[in-house]
């Protein structure tokens, strides 16, 4: 089994004296994990970095088995964010994110995209957080637990989405939603536009939405907590006040 596709570096352990064990996210194969021959020098480590953008060549005998990958590093990497800790969190938390929740070897072009949509944003500081929190929404979308913010779930109208049910994550507007408000989750205006805005409280609001149906939806389910790089940018953001 071989074959070769743009990837980004999720995580890496070293393995063996020399060698590293790379989680990757693909554009076309999904999330793989390969034996990386070097992985553990010191002029390989910098490539392996969680957010690395990479080629990967990857290749195994038995299609079930653990294989072997050489990765070709494209473009500066993580490197260029080494001066903003924050941004370099947020790198981290989305790799985390992707990690735990996307299953192995299962093609997933969405949240290829989406992760790559965030990795490009990051330079932008007034900006990337709300990026994050479309890239967890692109996430859910991909793995088949998309939010529908199209028009409320209540009555049909398409203006005025202000809320989302914590059960079903369709939209519902302020009018049909005022009386149950405190048992509504707060849908921020940037999740329905690009041309929303942002407010203050408007990330909190956002990471608050996509924590709840990645609790919900796909950690639930297997029993795990949101990863502990989440959580930490969550702290940090707020520490920035950038929430």
């Amino acid at each position: 089994m071989e074959f070769e596709d743009d990837a980004y570096v999720l995580s890496a352990r070293a393995h063996g004296e020399t060698g590293a064990i790379v989680e990757l996210l693909t554009a076309r194969h999904g999330k793989y994990a390969a034996h990386v021959a070097g992985g553990a020098s010191r002029r390989m480590k910098p490539f392996l970095q969680a957010g690395a953008r990479v080629i990967l060549q990857y290749r195994s005998r038995m299609s079930d088995q653990l294989g072997s990958a050489a990765l070709e590093p494209v473009g500066e990497g993580p490197s260029v964010l080494f001066d903003d800790p924050l941004a370099l969190a947020g790198l981290s938390a989305a790799a985390a994110v992707a990690a735990a929740a996307l299953p192995e070897r299962e093609p997933h072009p969405g949240a290829f995209l989406a992760f790559e949509a965030l990795s490009q944003s990051l330079l932008a500081p007034d900006i990337w957080p709300a990026i994050f929190v479309r890239f967890e929404a692109g996430l859910l979308q991909d793995l088949g637990f998309g939010l529908d913010l199209s028009k409320c779930a209540s009555t049909g109208a398409v203006d005025d989405l202000i809320y989302v049910s914590p059960r079903t994550g369709r939209a519902v507007c302020r009018a049909a939603g005022e009386p149950y408000k405190d048992r509504l989750l707060a849908l921020p205006p940037f999740m329905l536009s690009s041309q929303g805005g942002l407010s203050e409280g408007d990330v909190r609001a956002g990471l608050d939405l996509t924590a709840h149906f990645l609790e919900l939806f796909v950690f639930g389910p297997l029993n795990r907590p949101l990863p502990p790089a989440r959580v930490w940018l969550v702290d940090r953001l707020n520490e920035a006040q950038r929430l």
